[in-house]
């Protein structure tokens, strides 16, 4: 993804503080991030944006279809990079890890029970909430 074209195309001003909010959610080190996580980032790199503008930047990305809002269960907004394919999440509620997975099977499901009841499906976000395997075995670990 060039990020010039893809701000240009979206009708955003080139910024640097832009560019990099944009590189740092290419990268994928981090595919959620919120307001928070890019501000303590740019701190790092010595970019003096302030976290009202960083969330400014990140919801005018979201409208262009740049990023995804999501709101898992800390209640906070974490975005990620519109790749073009839709996921679902399974959201760690110990460590907050989240990761990504698609299964055809729940989609088939999904769009059958809507057609079952006459709704006309849109779009839709599934997040399925539990304990990772990492936490699980140091939460077993702790109780031996």
């Amino acid at each position: 993804m060039d990020i010039l074209k893809e701000l240009r195309e979206s009708g955003l001003k080139v910024t640097i503080p832009r560019m990099r909010i944009l590189q740092l959610f290419q990268e994928g080190k981090n595919k959620h991030l919120s307001a928070d996580d890019v501000y303590k980032f740019l701190l790092t790199e010595k970019i003096d944006v302030g976290l009202a503008t960083i969330y400014r930047v990140l919801m005018q990305f979201a409208e262009a279809g740049i990023l995804f809002r999501r709101h898992f269960e800390s209640g906070h907004a974490v975005f990620e990079l519109n790749e073009g394919g839709h996921h679902d999440h399974l959201v760690c509620t110990v460590c907050g890890k989240v990761d990504e997975f698609v299964d055809e099977g729940i989609e088939q499901r999904q769009n059958e029970i809507a057609t079952e009841r006459g709704f006309v499906l849109h779009e839709h976000a599934l997040s399925l909430y539990g304990t990772c395997a990492a936490c699980t075995q140091q939460q077993q670990a702790g109780k031996n």
